[in-house]
């Protein structure tokens, strides 16, 4: 692997354009889930400033388990429905949340984290996963980073 991740220069949506490029290169050619997921975490968990968990949670047809991250331990299971993870992957919506006190039913598996962002995964029709990423800087996400780590999630899932 020849894979060499650079600094992002340029606005935040220029950034995440070459970050989606980095991700693209990271899994190309490589078809396994865990390895794939494994990479992306580490690519964004380094390349994002204010972050503090960036990883994956897998559906196992009953609920949602971790799998690779990047960050302080996890929570290991999350029920469909249940905490920003949990609600993004019934949902289907990408959740978006600057202050996680203020999110009824918040799974505070980081105590340092103050905001969160977690994209769900679909593909076909069927729910593969969530992407997760946390903060400890309430109010760290917005609409950019909706897309931009949007189109890590969608290079992720193409890669399947």
């Amino acid at each position: 692997m020849s894979f060499v991740a650079a600094d992002l220069t340029g606005d935040r949506t220029e950034q995440y354009r070459q970050l989606a490029a980095q991700a693209a290169a990271l899994v190309a050619g490589e078809r396994d889930r865990v390895a794939n997921a494994a990479n992306l975490s580490a690519l964004v968990f380094h390349a994002l400033p204010d972050v503090n968990w960036v990883g994956f949670y897998f559906y196992d047809g009953e609920e949602l388990v971790v799998g690779p991250f990047q960050g302080k331990p996890a929570c290991v299971r999350i029920a469909l429905g249940k905490g920003v993870c949990g609600t993004a992957a019934r949902s289907g919506e990408t959740q978006l949340v600057p202050d996680v006190h203020a999110f009824e039913g918040h799974i505070a598996c980081d105590a340092d984290t103050r905001s969160e962002i977690v994209v769900p995964l679909f593909r076909d029709g069927a729910l593969v996963g969530v992407f997760d990423l946390d903060s400890p800087r309430p109010g760290r996400f917005d609409g950019i980073d909706r897309a931009g780590l949007e189109s890590v999630a969608e290079i992720f899932l193409a890669a399947l």
